[in-house]
């Protein structure tokens, strides 16, 4: 839709002046411990978005800003205070245990509303990935759209958001499940309930057809107990003639390193052949040097010591005579693993033919990304066992038999029979369709820890995923999960998992479809994505390792979706160089298609509403200094060129707090969201020079407002990026002296300098002991300096050195001064009797209370600091000390002062709560 249907009248919305920036990062960070109904655990997708930023993203993306609001907030000081209130509802949204609160939600939706005049638009993500997007969409009550071509990501984003609405309020068929419980089953639990049955009854089907399979293991007391897992070697055979042994292939001899519970593998050379036993103390265990076989330059034999180039192992492995042997058994103890040596029972269980069924299919040889073709893998079947494979084809072929018995149960619990799950059907056989989908997913889930490239952790006694990383790696010992069993790798566990999900899944309207980015932005929908970036990931070379299981179960179901024999490549938006002729080829081909899907996103681009793009960020792209990135200025360059106005530059961290980096630097983070706005086609030209008084003109207005959102010192300049690239994207072009255009790297080498200059002025605010400080600490940190100095110094600012020691800034002696470290500032400060109280010393003491006692006691502090004292100008003291202190490489002090800015927020509202509390008394 184009601009001049909308009104005249644009309004800024929220994410292009302020957001609370710090609880947002702190929230995406923490969601990473999450499990317990979190979507990420329905079905593995790469580098998933976290929930509380989309959320806090599409919320503020929508809300008018108050200043954009003179109708509802006229003043400066409305607008300040509806700006906070609208912050703490953020705080409060992407809280994880918040995601079903109905009244905050509704709450959310209202505002949605108020800013929207009753019609917000619908979200649609054209690079639907995971589905965090569209579901966060869903979750504040909007229309969501998800878009993807790869049908393992259509498949996701249809569980999530497209099925639990259907089935809303619908109790479980499973017979007799819905009287076991006194619930009124909300959201899609009845569901979730019946994936939990259908799945416990694959498992038990299994069991008899293949239980065989799984033996139990026989610990030392002679008592039975279920096996976890079972620890295998790859082997070759040993090149040297006069030894020629099936060598263990083996990473490390360890198996499990938790204190006391230590235990390891201990192999023993018996002729020609190698037995392994179980080792548990700790002064026999395998150091540094004496830990494995085989590394990243070759292999050594265990028997005669001959060194192996991994050459050879790619030969032996391409010609087929790479085999394997069990070197131990991982066993159930009371609250502890049993590690058991290899029995022969247990071998013999696992050399089963290969089922004739498995799943077909060739990998992509994509060198460090899936390097296991040179070692022979070379197909989706060969990364399984063949005891594997036999139990997810029965799983597979499972799906099927559940689906029918489910759609039986839902005929006979009286649901009409209707059409099919993909036709738009409601009745038994799309809720059939759906119980079967889920349990395909969990199926295809289950693979993720149920291969011969799953390995174990002996850090943590627990099975590592294949996808550990975004890679399909070569494994040489591997971990073999009991399927049928009941620990991490087990088929109900992961069937529980995915049922949590589907629990959890809000309500409302979604719709995810297979389309092509470009083709899914014919329409007028507002976006909201994360597209892929460069050759970051792989997807659809990735994710045929799950498409092959899922079209297996799944095709019935879906036929559409699953209709080719492998993943759609050739449209996929992913520079691949072993694709696209090199990487130069790769790089052309991606940047062609990243500027045409967004230019024909400007075509249908709401005037009202920014777009929001995620930006997701590899740190060895950048310059040695840290910031400079040519990814980065290449996406910016992208999306000026397609049409697009840059108005918003949100760095977003999902690692906790934020590397800090050196001087002169935006610190870029995990990722970053763009907000950005369609430029009119007939923007202006404007010369240097007017660009650069525009910025120095702006920015500090902006800066003020970026501050109220809770934003650490080290995201601040990122964040003032936005709005420096919002004046430069403004215009057609900005021309320099010569009359060439301005470049997007040298656009934000002149944003950052002004912001050194923004920041710079700010000092003259500053009370006089304060700037005092804030000149001795650039020369001197807490170091000493000499008196003269000092003296002159002080003088040049009509203070003295004898008043700021008294007020507790300096210390003097020996013809030499020194400012006081937060660490030395005395325990009993009180701030209400302090009659010569600065804002240095204000901060001084914040950052020591907050580094020792935390929050609460820092909030109790400064409700006692008098009024006279301006507090904003403390919070800006700390931005800046942060930047000081980075220049002077002190780390952890920059770290402090870092500290103090993210949580001025939390400070400060404690601060008015127990002023408040004190008022009371």
């Amino acid at each position: 839709m184009s601009s001049d249907a909308h009104s005249n009248v644009q309004r800024r919305k929220l994410i292009e002046v302020s957001i609370p920036l710090q609880k947002i990062n702190e929230e995406s960070a923490r969601e990473k411990s999450i499990r317990h109904g979190h979507p990420s655990t329905l079905h593995l997708w790469w580098a998933r978005r976290p929930l509380a930023a989309a959320r806090a993203v599409l919320f503020s993306q929508l809300v008018d800003d108050p200043a954009s609001r003179p109708d509802l907030y006229p003043t400066e000081a409305e607008q300040i205070a509806e700006r906070k209130r609208l912050f703490e509802l953020i705080e409060r949204l992407v809280v994880w245990e918040n995601s079903n609160d109905e009244q905050l939600l509704a709450e959310a939706h209202r505002k949605i509303m108020e800013s929207t005049d009753g019609n917000p638009p619908p979200i649609l993500d054209p690079f639907a990935g995971g589905g965090t997007i569209p579901l966060e969409a869903q979750r504040l009550g909007l229309e969501a759209h998800a878009s993807d071509l790869n049908p393992v990501a259509v498949l996701i984003n249809k569980a999530l958001i497209e099925i639990p609405p259907k089935f809303a309020g619908q109790p479980p068929v499973w017979p007799g499940a819905a009287d076991e419980t006194i619930q009124n089953w909300p959201r899609a639990t009845g569901l979730a309930e019946d994936v939990r049955r259908y799945g416990q009854w694959m498992r038990d089907e299994a069991q008899k057809r293949i239980g065989h399979l799984y033996p139990k293991a026989t610990l030392p007391d002679g008592t039975e107990a279920t096996v976890i897992a079972w620890i295998w070697a790859r082997t070759v055979t040993c090149p040297n003639p006069e030894c020629r042994i099936a060598m263990p292939l083996v990473r490390s001899w360890w198996l499990g390193k938790k204190k006391g519970k230590e235990a390891y593998v201990v192999p023993a050379i018996e002729g020609k052949t190698v037995r392994y036993e179980i080792g548990h103390d700790p002064a026999q265990a395998p150091t540094k040097e004496t830990d494995g076989t085989v590394g990243r330059t070759g292999a050594t034999c265990i028997r005669c010591g001959t060194a192996v180039e991994l050459k050879y192992i790619r030969s032996e492995g391409r010609a087929g005579r790479m085999g394997e042997q069990l070197m131990a058994t991982v066993a159930e103890g009371k609250r502890r693993r049993v590690y058991l040596a290899p029995s022969e029972a247990h071998s013999v269980a696992a050399a089963v033919t290969r089922p004739d069924s498995a799943p077909a299919g060739e990998l992509f040889d994509w060198p460090g990304r899936i390097n296991v073709v040179r070692y022979g893998l070379t197909t989706f079947a060969s990364l399984f066992t063949p005891r594997q494979l036999t139990a997810l084809t029965t799983f597979s072929d499972l799906v099927g038999e559940a689906r029918e018995l489910a759609l039986r149960d839902a005929l006979a619990a009286g649901m009409t029979e209707g059409s099919r799950l993909d036709d738009g059907g409601t009745g038994a056989v799309a809720y059939a369709d759906a119980v079967a989908t889920y349990l395909g997913l969990s199926t295809s889930k289950a693979t993720n820890l149920s291969s011969s490239i799953t390995t174990w952790m002996s850090d943590r006694s627990a099975l590592r995923e294949v996808f550990a990383r975004q890679a399909i790696p070569m494994s040489w010992d591997f971990a073999e999960a009991n399927l049928l069993g009941s620990a991490g790798g087990g088929l109900t566990t992961v069937v529980d998992k995915v049922a949590q999900a589907v629990a959890f899944a809000p309500m409302g309207g979604g719709v995810a479809t297979q389309t092509d980015a470009a083709d899914s932005l014919g329409r007028c929908l507002l976006i909201s994505t994360d597209p892929p970036y460069y050759d970051n990931i792989g997807y659809s070379d990735l994710s045929d390792y799950f498409y092959v299981w899922l079209r297996r179960s799944l095709r019935g179901v879906h036929p559409s979706i699953l209709s080719t024999m492998l993943v759609p490549k050739t449209e996929e938006l992913v520079a691949n160089p072993y694709r696209h002729n090199g990487k130069e080829g790769a790089h052309k081909f991606f940047e062609e298609g990243f500027r045409d899907v967004f230019r024909r996103a400007r075509e249908n681009a709401y005037a009202d509403y920014p777009i929001t793009v995620y930006y997701a960020f590899k740190q060895q792209d950048s310059s040695e200094g840290g910031q400079s990135s040519t990814g980065w200025e290449t996406l910016l360059e992208g999306m000026i060129r397609s049409g697009w106005q840059i108005t918003a530059t949100w760095p977003m961290r999902t690692e906790g707090s934020g590397r800090l980096l050196a001087k002169g630097t935006n610190a870029l983070a995990s990722s970053i969201v763009l907000a950005l706005r369609p430029r009119p086609e007939d923007a202006p030209r404007v010369d240097r020079r007017a660009f650069l008084a525009r910025l120095r003109n702006e920015l500090p207005a902006s800066l003020r407002e970026l501050q109220q959102g809770a934003i650490a010192p080290v995201d601040l300049p990122q964040a003032a990026i936005g709005p420096g690239m919002a004046i430069f994207s403004e215009y057609n072009a900005v021309l320099e002296d010569d009359g060439s255009k301005m470049t997007v790297r040298t656009a934000l080498q002149r944003i950052n300098a002004i912001l050194d200059e923004v920041l710079g002025e700010l000092e003259n605010d500053f009370d006089a002991p304060t700037r005092f400080a804030l000149t001795w600490f650039r020369q001197n940190g807490f170091d000493s300096g000499k008196f003269g100095d000092a003296e002159s110094l002080a003088n040049a600012r009509s203070i003295s050195l004898d008043g700021m020691e008294r007020s507790g800034i300096l210390t003097k002696g020996g013809g030499r001064v020194a400012l006081i470290a937060p660490t030395d500032m005395p325990a009993d400060y009180d701030p209400s009797t302090d009659s010569s109280i600065s804002q240095w010393e204000v901060v001084m003491h914040l950052v020591r209370v907050l580094d020792s006692e935390g929050i609460p006691a820092a909030s109790t502090l400064l409700s006692l600091v008098p009024d006279a004292v301006d507090t904003d100008l403390c919070r800006e003291l700390a931005s800046l000390l942060f930047k000081l202190a980075e220049d002077r490489k002190s780390t952890a002090l920059a770290v402090s002062f870092n500290g103090l800015g993210a949580a001025w927020s939390d400070i400060a509202r404690g601060a008015r709560g127990a002023a408040h509390q004190e008022m009371l008394l």
